[in-house]
C-alpha cells in the first residue's frame, strides 16, 4: 500500500507564553499554515520542544493539532521515545485522537542495535497506525542502516522514513533497496534539492513554520518541473535555512515566528531563546529572503 505523505510538512513549533502553551497561538499558527497550502503537518516533533512537554501537554498538543487540520491536511503526530512502552503509549493516543501516521524517532541515548532497533518499531507498528521512521544520528547517536530499514519495510504500517543522516546519497540507496512506494521525507531543510533529485517525496521542514508559502511554491514549481522557478526559491530559501540552525532549533525559529506576530520566542529549559548574535543572524536571513517582520499580512492570516 503506497501512502501520500508527500510536499512539506511542517514540524510545528508549540508557542509558548509565561511558561504555559499558548493554544490560541497554536492554533493560529495551524490555520496560517493550512491557509498557506502547507501539504502536511507535525505536532510533537523535536522542533515542538516534545522532550520538555509533560505526557499530558503532549497528548493535548496532538489532539488540538487534528482537531484544527480537520482533514484538510495529513497529521504526522511525533510519539517517539527512548522507551518502547512509552513510545506505543504515545502512538495508540495518536491513533484515537485521529492522527494519519506516527513519527516516531530512533531510540535516543540507549544505543539500540540494529536487531533492537527492528523490534521498537516492530512493536509500535503493532498498534495499527502507519509509521515513519525518524532517523536523526546527530541526535539519537545511532543511524538505522538501510538493511535494518529494508527488513522493516516489510511490515504492514512501516510506510516511510524523516532522513536527517544529511548523507545525501542515502536516498538514492534506500529507493532502490526499498523502492519508491516507501515515502522518503527530508528533514534537513537544505538538502531538499538534492533530496527529491535522488527519488525522495518531500520535506519535513522548520522553516516551513516561517514561510510555508514560499516552501510550497518551490515543492509545487519540482512537481510542474519548472526548475527555474524551483532553482529561484531554493536560492532564495537557502539563508534562511541556514540561520534557523545557526544556534539549538528551535530557538532561532521562535525568534522568527515573534518577528512574525505568530508566537513568542520563548523555549523551556535546557533550551535558552535566541542570543543577540543569532537574533542578528535570522533578522538579516529574513531580510535577505524578502521576509518582511510583522507583516500586516502574517498577523491576519495567523489570527483569522
Amino acid at each position: 500500500m503506497m501512502h501520500q505523505f508527500k510536499g512539506y510538512t511542517t514540524a510545528l513549533i508549540t508557542p509558548f507564553k509565561n511558561g504555559e502553551i499558548d493554544w490560541n497561538a497554536y492554533e493560529n499558527l495551524i490555520e496560517w499554515q493550512i491557509a498557506s497550502g502547507i501539504h502536511g503537518l507535525v505536532p510533537c516533533g523535536t522542533t515542538g520542544e516534545s522532550p520538555t512537554l509533560s505526557h499530558e501537554e503532549h497528548m493535548e498538543v496532538v489532539r488540538r493539532c487534528v482537531n484544527a487540520a480537520n482533514k484538510r491536511v495529513p497529521v504526522i503526530a511525533g510519539t517517539g521515545s527512548n522507551s518502547t512502552t512509552e513510545a506505543i503509549g504515545l502512538t495508540h493516543h495518536a491513533k484515537e485522537a485521529g492522527a494519519d501516521a506516527a513519527l516516531v524517532v530512533t531510540p535516543y541515548y540507549n544505543k539500540p542495535s540494529q536487531e533492537g532497533l527492528y523490534q521498537h518499531y516492530r512493536a509500535v507498528q503493532d498498534v495499527g497506525l502507519p509509521v515513519i521512521i525518524y532517523n536523526i544520528p546527530g541526535r539519537s547517536v545511532i543511524d538505522m542502516s538501510l538493511e535494518t530499514m529494508a527488513r522493516l519495510a516489510k511490515l504492514p504500517n512501516i510506510v516511510g522514513v524523516k532522513d536527517a543522516t544529511n548523507d545525501l546519497s542515502r536516498p538514492l540507496m534506500t529507493r532502490t533497496k526499498i523502492g519508491p512506494g516507501f515515502r522518503q521525507l527530508s528533514g534537513e531543510d537544505a538538502t531538499i534539492g538534492a533530496f527529491l533529485g535522488q527519488g525522495g517525496h518531500g520535506c519535513i521542514s522548520v522553516t516551513a513554520n516561517i514561510v510555508p508559502g514560499l516552501c510550497v511554491a518551490l515543492y509545487n514549481a519540482w512537481e510542474a518541473g519548472d526548475l527555474e522557478t524551483f532553482g529561484k526559491l531554493r536560492d532564495r530559501l537557502a539563508p534562511i535555512h541556514k540561520a534557523l540552525f545557526c544556534e539549538t532549533s528551535p530557538a532561532p525559529v521562535k525568534y522568527a515566528a515573534s518577528r512574525l506576530g505568530l508566537s513568542t520566542d520563548e523555549v523551556r529549559l535546557p533550551l535558552v531563546p535566541a542570543s543577540e548574535n543569532a537574533r542578528k543572524i535570522v533578522d538579516a536571513a529574513m531580510e535577505e529572503a524578502g521576509v518582511q517582520a510583522n507583516s500586516e499580512s502574517t498577523r491576519k492570516a495567523a489570527n483569522a
